[in-house]
């Protein structure tokens, strides 16, 4: 439950910087908030990403390997330092969900591929994800990483997550991140969905579709 004389919290969310960490499907479920408290800090990632040859092979499906050709091509045409290799899903979130392709890019220009809070990653993610996924072929969620960037953002951003809606339900107050992507915004949602005492939405539109952390009341 809420106060309603009281205004919703509203949080940013900590960006990485590539050089300090080297060394978009959506599944949303009000806009709001006037004090923001930044919960800044790093969690140190328990798998880092590991260099060169020493990941498992893992060789995936055909559409894998497509995935894979066409990133490797990228690459070698942006003049990249770089490689990518296929990656185990971590998991399959919904039974019968095809799992996620995940490529990973490593080398001396990582940090270049990763982009300044990691734009050019998601351009790279968005253009995989285009090719693989044509029209008339079954959808896949593809994910592209540079040396665990995204695993290390994601670790962060669902340990905010839990953080906070603790917070909401200590306090009875609506928590309100900042406006995010739609992958940032799905990590928040699976984070909390099984979080007893809150509920979570999306709303917003286009850029500024951010996700709200809603106490409820105990049955």
């Amino acid at each position: 439950m809420t106060n309603g004389n009281e205004p919703p919290i509203e949080v940013l969310v900590p960006e990485e910087s590539p050089d300090t960490q080297l060394g978009q499907q959506d599944d949303d479920r009000s806009a709001g908030g006037q004090l923001r408290r930044n919960n800044g800090g790093r969690r140190r990632n328990p798998h880092p990403a590991r260099n060169n040859d020493e990941a498992p092979q893992y060789d995936g499906d055909e559409r894998a390997q497509e995935a894979l050709q066409f990133v490797s091509t990228l690459l070698q045409q942006m003049s990249m330092d770089c490689r990518a290799r296929l990656c185990r899903p971590r998991e399959v979130e919904v039974e019968g969900q095809l799992p996620e392709i995940v490529v990973e890019v490593y080398g001396r220009d990582s940090g270049r591929i990763i982009g300044k809070r990691g734009q050019v990653l998601a351009a790279l993610q968005f253009l995989t994800h285009r090719a693989v996924n044509r029209p008339g072929t079954d959808r896949r969620h593809v994910v592209v990483d540079a040396e665990g960037y995204r695993y290390r953002r994601e670790t962060t951003l669902a340990s905010m997550a839990q953080r906070l809606g603790q917070q909401a339900v200590d306090e009875g107050k609506i928590i309100t991140f900042e406006p995010m992507n739609p992958r940032d915004r799905r990590v928040v949602h699976l984070a909390l969905a099984k979080f007893e005492g809150v509920i979570t939405k999306s709303e917003g539109e286009g850029d500024e579709r951010r996700v709200q952390i809603i106490p409820v009341r105990r049955s």
